[in-house]
């Protein structure tokens, strides 16, 4: 049973026309994926669905009653969220119609009306829309989508844009429409909610209309796709893979096809200038009708494909680096309190803190004191060799793009060593970029990093799809999808044999990341990735670095691989364990300080010694006790009473807390409506675990604190 239909649909801006009559229908249950190049007018199509926009022709016929929700890009939110008193508040929202029958049954029972039709009625729609376990989908999609327990209770207004637009994402989940709408709702997500929200809408019964440059979630969600090319919306069967398939078989006819037309076209050609020879006019005029019939159109600007250089445009060919491109030996990344955190980190929104410098009482500045520094992540051995393509993942603000930006010299090492190798020259693409000198044009950010003839920068950025006037445009009037290309374009610029590329996909369309794709594999430059597109790194990226839990510890394998091996057991933390009990077995010595080989450098005059103003994290101090922890022990010292006294009651309050936390965990394992929760089961065994884990470590504490008793 059709839900939606769209006939003769026409979409204008002035002159210019957005959509030309599109046709289309959505079947309860659909699940179609929106595919086009940037600027297609995929967002335009799903605004007017929503019935946000209007047409300017056609029309749209929606089923009475249809419910509809929409997540748009740019996610605008109503004063119910942003008034909200807490985070969980503003996702239970969502399930508006749900609060309001808890509303109705509870006055129902107050006034003891719990025998009437009313509340019989009320009360079956309550457990048909799953009212009883509104809580637990709350938390569920809360926890699966990337907050953790201690942001729930946080207002949604103090949150970054991104934590918004998962909030957003959230809420419109437990709205369950009967038609949902979502534009590219892959962005500020992390792989494990990727996955999560793949899962979830797996599970969905309502329709689904999702537009997304994201190959692999399109294929996990997806059984039909709609191209917007060329003001025109084609239908395909199956999901993107399959209709990947059939486009490049159309896409073949298609030459064919052309090959043909020419070949028609020339023999028109000779028909019409015979017949004007002859003067038979109404022969000549015949050929002439069919020869404008068989006119190729002007190529489509949609089919303009991204080239990317095989060589930098100055510079000639880049240097061989040595065989050790980058090496980390206890490398603890970070920044210092009033700069810019790492940006990217936190869904990409930079975050500045509180400075160090402190006003007197009297409005006179204090004496300067040094900032404090603040640890992120700790890499306790790291290694890149030439020719490497890895894979920089884990968690929204774990520290993959401080980790990037400390090893392009971006930010300087709080402690440890970290060495380029020799005849490295690198070239860094950043996630977040500076904003634009207002007026500066696409061409004018070209031939500001390097003098070159107009000519010469018109005809680099032409690989990158601008053309023509596009030179001219202003740098602040570019979509997405055209500033990433135009990065990409100065990174081009220079030769370099090491890349270091944050979210390099970042809103490219997919002809756009296939072509960077096929640079990446055909490529002599060692590369270094930070990214959250799977496709990406399970055809490029040959192993990773895996940055959760204040550690940066490499894995031997692809994207798949490591995910096999999460579902193992596998942890950031046993695998920093097991390679410090390596290292230290006599394969690999500690260096001495030293002086690095590369432009980057510790915080110190050597790189291998320990900053006086570094502060390493609780992530640093596993590493290192990871290290020594097969080392003699010295011997312990005692307390004094007092300390001993003041230790001991730390530890019986940090005993007991743990103990009762394990009891609450335990008691929900056994709770059957956790066992029928996958997702919320999965948390609470993670919980659990850690919770043990805490104990265990709490306990040695407890052990060698009796062993310095007084």
């Amino acid at each position: 049973m059709s839900i939606l239909r769209l006939e003769g649909v026409v979409r204008e801006v002035g002159d210019f026309v957005i959509l030309d009559r599109v046709d289309a229908v959505v079947s309860a249950g659909d699940r179609i994926g929106l595919v086009g190049p940037n600027g297609a007018g995929k967002t335009t199509l799903m605004r007017l669905i929503s019935g946000v926009d209007e047409p300017d022709g056609g029309s749209i016929h929606r089923k009475r009653h249809l419910t509809m929700a929409m997540l748009s890009q740019e996610a605008h939110f109503d004063d119910t969220f942003y008034t909200a008193q807490t985070l969980r508040q503003a996702v239970r929202a969502g399930a508006g119609r749900l609060e309001e029958l808890e509303v109705e049954l509870r006055r129902l029972e107050q006034a003891g009306h719990v025998t009437g039709p009313e509340y019989e009625s009320l009360q079956h729609e309550f457990a048909v829309k799953e009212g009883y376990s509104l809580d637990q989908r709350v938390e569920a999609a809360l926890s699966g989508l990337g907050f953790e327990r201690d942001q729930w209770d946080r207002p949604p207004i103090n949150m970054s844009g991104g934590e918004q637009t998962r909030a957003a994402l959230a809420r419109l989940l437990l709205s369950d429409p009967e038609l949902l709408l979502l534009d590219e709702p892959t962005n500020h997500l992390d792989l494990d909610a990727l996955e999560w929200l793949e899962e979830h809408l797996g599970r969905r019964h309502g329709a689904l209309i999702v537009a997304s440059h994201d190959r692999a979630f399109l294929d996990a969600t997806t059984t039909r796709i709609w191209e917007m090319r060329d003001r025109k919306l084609t239908p395909f069967r199956g999901n993107y893979s399959a209709y990947n398939r059939q486009r490049e078989e159309r896409d073949i006819r298609a030459v064919d096809e052309a090959e043909d037309r020419a070949t028609e076209i020339a023999r028109e050609k000779e028909l019409i200038q015979l017949y004007r020879h002859q003067r038979k006019h109404a022969k000549m005029h015949e050929h002439e009708a069919r020869l404008e019939a068989l006119q190729p159109l002007e190529k489509r600007k949609s089919d303009a494909k991204l080239r990317l250089p095989t060589a930098a445009l100055a510079g000639g060919a880049p240097a061989r680096s040595y065989e050790q491109v980058v090496r980390a030996d206890g490398l603890v990344v970070g920044y210092q309190a009033g700069s810019r955190r790492g940006r990217g980190d936190g869904d990409g929104d930079g975050e500045a803190l509180a400075t160090a410098a402190a006003v007197a009482p009297g409005g006179t500045r204090a004496a300067f004191t040094p900032r404090p520094t603040v640890p992120i992540a700790t890499a306790p051995w790291l290694e890149l060799r030439r020719g490497d393509r890895i894979g920089i993942v884990g968690p929204n603000g774990a520290g993959k793009t401080t980790l990037l930006r400390t090893i392009a010299g971006e930010l300087a090492p709080l402690d440890g060593g970290l060495d380029l190798g020799k005849n490295v020259q690198l070239s860094y693409l950043a996630q977040l970029r500076d904003a634009p000198i207002p007026g500066t044009t696409v061409l004018d950010a070209i031939l500001d990093e390097l003098p070159l003839s107009q000519g010469a920068a018109r005809s680099h950025l032409a690989r990158f799809l601008f053309r023509g006037d596009d030179v001219l445009k202003e740098i602040s009037a570019l979509s997405g999808g055209e500033r990433s290309r135009l990065e990409l374009a100065r990174l081009f610029l220079l030769p370099s044999n090491l890349l270091l590329l944050d979210e390099p996909t970042n809103h490219l369309d997919i002809a756009a990341r296939e072509a960077l794709e096929a640079f990446m594999n055909s490529t002599d430059a060692t590369l270094l990735i930070v990214s959250h597109d799977r496709r990406l790194l399970e055809k490029v990226c040959t192993s990773l670095w895996v940055v959760d839990g204040g550690l940066a510890v490499p894995f031997e394998g692809g994207y798949r691989a490591w995910r096999q091996a999460i579902a193992d057991g596998w942890t950031v933390k046993k695998a920093a364990e097991s390679e410090a009990r390596r290292m230290h077995g006599g394969r690999h010595q500690e260096p001495a300080a030293r002086k690095p080989a590369g432009v980057v450098a510790g915080p110190s005059s050597k790189s291998g010694a320990r900053s006086k103003n570094a502060s390493p994290s609780s992530a640093a101090a596993v590493a290192v006790a990871a290290r020594e922890s097969v080392a003699p022990r010295p011997p312990i010292a005692r307390l004094s009473k007092d300390a001993y006294r003041r230790r001991k009651a730390q530890l019986d309050d940090e005993l007991a807390r743990l103990a009762a936390r394990k009891e609450q965990l335990e008691a929900a394992l056994g709770d059957p409506g956790v066992h029928g929760n996958f997702i919320e089961l999965r948390r609470v065994t993670g919980d659990l675990a850690l919770v043990n884990e805490a104990l265990a470590t709490a306990e040695e504490a407890w052990l060698e604190m009796e062993e310095a008793a007084p």
